[in-house]
């Protein structure tokens, strides 16, 4: 006879209740986003295409899925269905807005609903604060950050980078929006930012005095085409992945998380291939440089361009699960699976 499961319970963790389990643990996260790293290296992963939902109607917004499964001891299945709807900004809305849904590997069955715009941006903090320390172990590691783009994603980045264990003698700013660039200034401010904190009116000016440039913007398409702007070599964290242009992809290291995810879609990367007909010049992947397979040659601009994996989602969502039951706070829905008798 079969293994019988009891009747499946459902979850709903608010983005409040999230916020209580990530804040000031950034150096936890970011362990917990390397072991799945090297967990999605070794085949430990399920983690197909993302899905994106477009419309005709409105052409700079979209909705997409992430299917994932992770494997190890915390295993779960699951989704992220995120949504992108940049005139939000304007209306007092944030930009992105999400849903992580977990499912049980056993059963197959949702267990749990969470919020998951912090999530998105803790795994995204999270990767790219991983990706800055390891591939700056070689270099003397950066001291002047600039943050082009300035939302959500960009304080969280900031906020990961200091917690864990960077400081910076400079720190500079650009947005398109001058409304923006003085809000994250003044978040900045807020924090305790030590380090002189400056407004840059032109890319050129973030970019040339920058040793670490983030990007973190909402482009469709690469507005960065001068090589000449990174002639000092910095290291990049392109977390919006449509930045760069091919000229500017071609004549950098370029790390991945993931090779073909981060090669579709029309991300820079994606652009220089179709240009060159090749992926030659994709050097290897985080997960490379975690186990010591690459270590990127002085010389060159790094450029780190992260897709986001499906997998680092389940995986903060699932330990904000597991703290969240074990503190008793679970917020369960009763009866949400009403039809459970095959024969009513």
């Amino acid at each position: 006879m079969p293994h019988q499961h009891t009747a499946p319970s459902f979850a709903v963790i608010p983005g409040s209740r999230i916020a209580q389990v990530v804040d000031g643990r950034s150096a936890e996260l970011v362990r917990l986003i390397e072991d799945a790293y090297r967990l999605h290296g070794t085949g430990g992963t399920v983690n197909p295409p993302s899905h994106f939902l477009r419309f005709p109607d409105r052409p700079t917004a979209r909705i997409i899925a992430l299917p994932a499964s992770l494997g190890g001891e915390s295993g779960t299945d699951g989704l992220k269905w995120i949504s992108s709807f940049p005139q939000n900004v304007a209306a007092g809305l944030p930009r992105a807005s999400a849903v992580l849904i977990l499912n049980d590997p056993r059963t197959g069955y949702p267990y749990a609903c969470l919020e998951s715009s912090v999530i998105s941006a803790v795994r995204t903090a999270a990767s790219a604060a991983l990706a800055a320390d390891r591939l700056s172990a070689d270099r003397e590691r950066p001291a002047r950050v600039g943050f082009f783009g300035v939302g959500l994603i960009a304080r969280y980045l900031h906020r990961f980078l200091r917690e864990s264990g960077w400081s910076f003698d400079e720190v500079g700013v650009h947005d398109l929006s001058a409304e923006h660039a003085k809000g994250f200034t003044d978040y900045l401010h807020r924090y305790g930012e030590t380090g002189r904190v400056t407004v840059h009116d032109t890319p050129q000016g973030l970019i040339r005095s920058s040793d670490l440039v983030v990007f973190a913007t909402v482009a469709g398409t690469p507005h960065v085409s001068d090589p000449g702007w990174f002639a000092h070599h910095p290291l990049v964290l392109h977390v919006s992945l449509r930045d760069l242009s091919p000229e500017v992809v071609l004549g950098a290291t370029n790390i991945v998380d993931d090779v073909d995810h981060c090669l579709r879609a029309d991300t820079s990367l994606h652009l220089a291939e179709q240009r060159v007909g090749h992926r030659d010049f994709v050097h290897g992947t985080l997960h490379d440089v975690l186990t010591g397979r690459l270590r990127p040659p002085a010389g060159r601009p790094v450029v780190f361009s992260p897709f986001g994996l499906g997998a680092l989602d389940l995986a903060v969502g699932k330990h904000v699960y597991d703290t969240v039951r074990a503190a008793g706070d679970l917020l369960v829905i009763d009866d949400f699976f009403h039809e459970m008798r095959r024969y009513g």
